[in-house]
């Protein structure tokens, strides 16, 4: 539940970073070769941003498995009172992508939503 919790926040930020930049008019594989070498870089990053500029989701860990793991990450939360904010909207972005069709998608389909 950690893992999930953890990921989920990383490609939520991925997808922003990647958004934003192509919204700036700005070359989005550019911009990660400048900030994958700081604090920026993740496995997301390296493995996922050059398909998630490609528009390609067709792979991977999909959608409908990670709202499974973040919904029982969630019932724990409840459980434990652990305050998981970003977890929760993160799952109501997937369930997003999943009304889009996506629930067989990887994970990282997250952009899919902003476009």
């Amino acid at each position: 539940m950690v893992n999930q919790i953890c990921i989920a926040g990383l490609v939520q930020g991925l997808t922003e970073g990647l958004h934003f930049a192509q919204k700036s008019g700005l070359d989005a594989a550019a911009v990660v070769d400048v900030i994958a070498q700081g604090a920026a870089q993740s496995w997301q990053m390296d493995n996922r941003y050059q398909t998630m500029i490609n528009g390609q989701f067709e792979f991977g860990f999909a959608v409908d498995w990670m709202r499974k793991d973040l919904g029982m990450a969630l019932d724990e939360a409840r459980k434990n009172k652990a305050q998981l904010p970003v977890t929760a909207l993160v799952d109501q972005f997937y369930g997003e992508v999943q009304r889009l069709g996506g629930g067989r998608w990887d994970t990282s389909s997250l952009l899919k939503r902003l476009q």
